[in-house]
């Protein structure tokens, strides 16, 4: 069931609305230049190209072979219900959030698009159409966002969501109905001593599993011994059938050159049910600078 609750709080201050754009990979508005996490960018670039550019509804145009896992989509069609409870968050959780947005003075299209909801429509169809959010590309799809990432106003009915619960709020760029789809714990880091300090345990190099995402031409230059390629750029080929190269129950350790690419592609590990993933803080650059000099640096 969804749930509709309110939140009419007053708009936020200038610095709070440049949290608030953080957030989004996209402006909601053409004066706003938003800086979003590189995770997130990451989930707009790929998801359009390997699930269609239609993530939100997850009904891609050309269907993919490996689809980013959004525990709760099957509840996207359920009947909506309004009430004003909602759960605690913690500091450290993350969520998946999809949302409409319409300008303040448009209540009655928002009083409309509420009612499409409790009639069962789909909200990915309803931020196509209607949202002013350029995120309407995506269906409303955010991406992963924590706390302090946004606005108050929009981050307490966030983080106070149950999951699938239709909510409202009220922020300075006008009317949201938001839900959360999904929740995680962050990919941990781990760093690059703690890291060569595991590797000299044989036991360690034998059960762990250590991805190299880099490209073919930089695995030339520098690399560790134990580590699998899997290019970030050749992700079609060998992200399909994941499963069957990697065991989803082992710990996984992702290494790129300075953290960025393994950190997205760690990220994407975990939404496929992954269950220890780390990110290789620093990258081979770290490792080298930090434990073993006599790697290149490039």
């Amino acid at each position: 069931m969804f749930r509709l609750t309110g939140n009419l709080s007053s708009a936020s201050s200038p610095a709070a609305a440049a949290s608030f754009s953080a957030a989004l990979r996209l402006s909601v508005a053409p004066a706003l230049a938003l800086a979003s996490p590189p995770h997130l960018r990451w989930f707009s670039t790929f998801s359009r190209s390997f699930l269609g550019g239609r993530i939100s509804s997850f009904r891609p145009r050309i269907p993919s072979p490996c689809p980013i896992m959004l525990s709760g989509f099957s509840a996207l069609k359920a009947r909506a219900s309004f009430s004003s409870e909602s759960s605690a968050s913690s500091a450290s959780r993350e969520i998946l959030v999809q949302h409409l947005l319409v300008k303040e003075g448009d209540s009655e299209l928002f009083a409309e698009l509420q009612k499409k909801i409790l009639d069962g429509e789909d909200m990915s169809d309803l931020a196509a159409e209607y949202s002013i959010c350029p995120s309407k590309k995506e269906g409303g799809i955010l991406g992963w966002v924590k706390l302090g990432q946004m606005v108050p106003e929009f981050e307490e009915a966030a983080f106070g969501a149950e999951l699938n619960h239709v909510v409202r709020c009220k922020t300075q760029f006008g009317w949201h109905l938001l839900q959360v789809l999904s929740e995680r714990e962050p990919v941990k880091d781990i760093q690059v001593e703690e890291l060569h300090s595991k590797m000299l345990d044989p036991v360690f190099m034998e059960e762990a599993q250590l991805i190299d995402v880099r490209e073919p031409d930089e695995i030339a230059k520098a690399s560790l011994p134990g580590f699998q390629v899997f290019p970030l750029r050749q992700f079609g080929t060998w992200a399909p059938d994941i499963t069957s190269k990697l065991n989803p129950e082992k710990d996984t350790f992702v290494l790129c050159k300075v953290g960025g690419r393994s950190l997205q592609v760690a990220n994407w590990l975990q939404s496929q049910g992954f269950k220890s993933v780390y990110n290789v803080a620093g990258g081979i650059q770290a490792y080298s600078r930090k434990v073993d000099p006599s790697i290149p640096t490039y």
